[in-house]
């Protein structure tokens, strides 16, 4: 038996792997809400062009209310044979309303319809991971402003570098998460185009108004290519390379907290609703939501390449390879909004170990640029032989297995005889965190200054 909803051309019914195949209502279901929303902007305007009757309109849209309510409730029963969310829809408004459902396709095409569902799904979720991304912001920034005093060592390598603070340190995410944000808006002002009534791929012959749809839609204009309306998918390539960006933003956070937990770190302790226990090792106590955070950004980097893949050999307009957007999207959505929220209470129960920080600040000769800068600033060295200065002075102070500000002033003036007492101004952790006053350095005071602003911003 042919499919009643679009089978006229077909003597019999596809064979069972092709309606295996073909079938997206297992995973296009989630676009119900958008699904209907479209359709009811849809016939309001067919009914407000003339093009059918405000009877008909009204039995529709309420139909469409009623069959919103039966999907909400669980009481919708949903159908492989109809394919996808569209004609699972339309099939029982027919059922509810009778005849006057099969007015509602007038004027447009599943092609325009499903394009203007899957702008409407996206953007919505932009939206609400806009939500989780500020809260994850104002979780750090919270954090940082706690800790704006808290010395730690700042890496190049992975080696020991300059000391920062721990505050410091976690603004660089709030900004990294900023710029996410950035991103999320950009992708939405781009995608909140409608592609409503570009129908198949070439428009209509009814006096449609698009721009009626598109408003009612809170789209900010219509498409203005029926091809283009169709076929695009950049609208998802731009938003999942923001999910992959966001994504791994949150790997280099979850992977630093990884080591940070570590026992050889112990620079944090992560509460036990954050962390889980060994089978056998009862002192265990493992990072897994950190661990598992890492590991999910292979799914949504993973969703961006396939869909990239997906897209790269299609030509205009339509083609049913197209189907294969959404699960990747959805996954990879679904995801990033997990591990933000993952992350959030990762950093809201997060506690410092101020001192095993303090301690690793102060150990691989860290301050040994702010010894340099001394020699520059005080001694109006050049900075390459104040540089090759310090060097040597590393070297002896390594020769002693001794900190730098544990050699003597003998011991400099030995290297170089012009350094003075002054000289052990700078040579602690953090008298060397506190000179950092240049904007965005991390002294305590820049520190506070900026968690507040943004704190302040994020409301």
């Amino acid at each position: 038996m042919s499919n009643k909803m679009w089978g006229g051309r077909f003597s019999e019914g596809p064979d069972a792997v092709l309606e295996a195949i073909n079938a997206s209502i297992d995973f296009d279901k989630r676009f119900y809400a958008q699904d209907i929303r479209g359709s009811q902007a849809h016939v309001a305007m067919l009914a407000q062009s003339g093009i059918i009757s405000k009877v008909d309109a009204k039995a529709i849209s309420k139909g469409l209310g009623d069959v919103l309510k039966e999907i909400e409730s669980g009481k919708f029963t949903f159908s492989r044979a109809l394919e996808d969310i569209h004609l699972n829809v339309e099939s029982r408004l027919a059922e509810l309303i009778g005849p006057a459902a099969g007015r509602l396709h007038t004027a447009r095409s599943r092609n325009d319809q499903v394009a203007t569902d899957f702008r409407l799904y996206v953007r919505d979720t932009v939206d609400e991971l806009d939500t989780v991304l500020a809260g994850l912001q104002r979780a750090l920034a919270l954090k940082a402003d706690e800790n704006a005093a808290t010395v730690m060592p700042g890496f190049t390598h992975l080696q020991s570098a300059q000391p920062v603070t721990f505050g410091h340190h976690l603004l660089a995410y709030v900004e990294m998460l900023g710029r996410d944000r950035g991103r999320f808006r950009d992708a939405r002002a781009r995608l909140n185009e409608s592609p409503l009534g570009a129908a198949a791929l070439a428009g209509t012959g009814f006096p449609i108004d698009r721009h009626m749809t598109a408003k009612a839609l809170g789209f900010d204009r219509p498409m203005a290519n029926s091809l283009d309306a169709v076929s695009a998918r950049d609208f998802v390539l731009e938003v999942l390379a923001a999910c992959a960006i966001s994504a791994t933003h949150l790997s280099r956070l979850a992977e630093e907290i990884v080591l940070w937990t570590t026992p050889q770190f112990n620079f944090v302790k992560l509460s036990d609703r954050f962390t889980t226990g060994s089978s056998i090792m009862p002192q265990k106590k493992n990072p897994d939501a950190a661990e598992l955070v890492r590991g999910k950004t292979g799914r949504v980097v993973g969703a961006l390449i396939g869909l990239l893949t997906v897209i790269k050999g299609l030509p205009l307009a339509y083609s049913k390879d197209m189907q294969e957007d959404k699960e990747g999207t959805f996954d990879a959505l679904d995801t990033l909004g997990l591990c933000l929220t993952a992350m959030t209470g990762m950093i809201s129960d997060l506690v410092p170990n101020a001192e095993s920080m303090k301690a690793a600040a102060g150990a691989g000769y860290a301050t040994a640029t702010d010894l340099a800068d001394w020699l520059v600033r005080e001694l109006k060295m050049p900075f390459r032989e104040a540089h090759h200065v310090t060097g040597r002075i590393v070297a002896l102070a390594a020769k002693k297995d001794a900190p730098l500000e544990a050699l003597s002033l003998a011991e400099l003036q030995s290297v170089a005889p012009k350094i003075t007492k002054e000289v052990f101004a700078v040579l602690g952790v953090e008298k060397s965190v506190k000179s950092r006053t240049s904007y965005g350095g991390t002294s305590p005071a820049n520190v506070k200054r900026q968690a507040r602003a943004w704190l302040k911003k994020l409301g």
